[in-house]
């Protein structure tokens, strides 16, 4: 199962971007999109394969947020 979480493109340096998916940085491959430094993107097996509204990928992480919190008070 692939979780669709939103990372922020921190830096780029030719196909590879440092993307910062909540203090977690990881290095990803950017070839098949069209991204900038500050653009949110979704990254499935190390390849950044949409990018996604900085409104709409908010949105799902304070979705996600709110879940891990739920699941931490259970």
């Amino acid at each position: 199962m692939c979780l669709a979480i939103p990372g922020k493109v921190v830096s780029i340096n030719g196909n590879i971007a440092v993307i910062d998916f909540g203090g977690v940085q990881r290095e990803t491959n950017i070839s098949l999109v069209e991204v900038k430094p500050g653009d949110y993107v979704i990254v499935h097996a190390g390849f950044a394969i949409q990018a996604v509204d900085e409104l709409d990928a908010l949105e799902t992480i304070k979705l996600w947020e709110e879940l891990l919190a739920s699941q931490e008070e259970s």
